[in-house]
């Protein structure tokens, strides 16, 4: 009972070092918590169409859900970038000379990056509240679950990333690819046409349509004003097909590293 006691000890503390070292990072946090905050402030808030309707709210809300969701996939692509990162460059030996397991290593990255990811959809959301964001109560929460818990799709992304490049400027390459798939995603303004037709097989187009389902039930307005109808399945596909992807990718990444050393 006692070495079980002592186990749990050491993965709370682990834990609790992790998060804390990666929230002293006061620039990346700045990025990751304060930067989607900003945007949803001047794109939501502090426009004049913040208050038209929008499925089940109005239009800051779903503002307000789309730089959430922005902030969240940059706090998950470095958490795994940086994993991959320290596991090729001997962190994992160092590891093996204490008795965490590497379960528990990527239980506990997968912890912090749930936490972390958490911290701008909170203030975000916080944000939102305070400025005029409406919508149902399923719209609030249901939009909040799906973005914490897809939110770790986007690990996997950063430790692919991480595991390939084998360098700290590949994290921040993955992390910067974010802004061009934020605009494939359909967060920053709409798409129409071919653009619009593309953008629907990359990463963040299914996880935003899936975290704006609550609140829009599928409704998509293009570039041009029109209005069309995604089916759900679509960005489950998406998200799913995504994950498997990636999650392949970064096993078979992670077996060719160890045929390395």
């Amino acid at each position: 009972m006692s070495a079980m006691t002592t186990t749990r000890g050491e993965r709370t503390a682990y834990a609790r070092i992790e998060l804390r070292r990666t929230l002293r990072n006061v620039v990346a946090m700045f990025f990751v918590v304060g930067l989607p905050g900003f945007m949803y402030l001047l794109f939501g808030a502090s426009a004049g169409y913040s208050q038209e309707r929008a499925g089940n709210g109005n239009v800051a809300l779903y503002v307000m859900i789309s730089m959430a969701a922005y902030g969240a996939v940059t706090a998950t692509v470095g958490i795994g970038g940086s994993a991959a990162v320290e596991r090729m460059q001997g962190w994992g030996r160092q590891l093996g000379l204490t008795p965490l397991r590497d379960s528990t290593y990527v239980a506990t990255k997968a912890l912090v990056a749930l936490a972390v990811a958490a911290l701008p959809i909170l203030v975000v959301y916080v944000l939102g509240l305070l400025t005029g964001a409406e919508g149902t109560p399923g719209a609030w929460l249901g939009s909040a679950v799906i973005l914490v818990v897809g939110a770790l799709l986007f690990a996997l992304y950063g430790l692919v990333f991480g595991l390939a490049f084998r360098s700290e400027a590949a994290v921040s390459a993955a992390s910067g690819s974010l802004v061009v798939l934020g605009f494939l995603g359909n967060i920053f303004f709409p798409l129409s046409g071919v653009l619009l037709d593309v953008a629907r097989f990359t990463p963040l187009y299914g996880y935003v349509s899936l975290a704006r389902y609550p609140l829009t039930e599928g409704s998509v307005i293009d570039a041009d004003g029109n209005l069309a109808s995604e089916a759900l399945w679509m960005s489950v596909a998406n998200v799913a097909a995504w994950t498997t992807i990636l999650a392949v990718l970064a096993t078979w990444l992670v077996r060719r590293s160890r045929g390395r050393q």
